[in-house]
């Protein structure tokens, strides 16, 4: 289950698909951070959602909150895929040791090798603003962005 609400988050640092390292207590420092957990990159679910984000990008830019993604995958594979679908966001891999930061934010499916999709909202102090996940299958609802991100104003 994914950390709730008023949890503190576990920090992190992870490579960008530019294999550049982002620590979530430097970016929670200069304000909220969404961070998305998806299976993998190239997938049909996982690109819909991405490309959606990407077209509301400015959501989260006119709120001055940090849009992050997370998978399994290797920094190479996120890089090509960030390219090819155009993301103006980072995607951090969480690829070694395989899956470590999704599973400290209980969103891992541990048989399947893969994150699950949980999106939490990290505020000062990486306290979880808000949280919620569907199953691997199914695709958030852009709408429950807006909610989090306005709940946690």
């Amino acid at each position: 289950m994914v950390l709730e609400a008023g949890r503190q988050a576990p920090d992190f640092t992870l490579s960008d698909q530019y294999g550049e390292e982002l620590t979530l207590s430097e970016l929670t420092a200069e304000g909220p951070v969404a961070l998305v957990f998806f299976p993998l990159a190239f997938s049909g679910i996982c690109t819909g959602e991405l490309c959606e984000l990407r077209d509301n990008l400015a959501v989260f830019e006119d709120r001055r909150v940090r849009l992050l993604g997370i998978s399994v995958d290797s920094v190479h594979a996120l890089r090509a895929w960030a390219e090819q679908e155009d993301y103006g966001f980072s995607i951090l891999s969480d690829f070694w040791p395989h899956g470590a930061v999704a599973q400290a934010y209980g969103a891992f499916v541990k048989e399947r090798g893969i994150a699950t999709r949980a999106t939490l909202l990290i505020g000062e102090n990486r306290r979880v603003l808000a949280s919620f996940e569907t199953s691997p299958g199914e695709a958030r609802d852009f709408s429950a962005y807006r909610a989090a991100i306005d709940a946690a104003r």
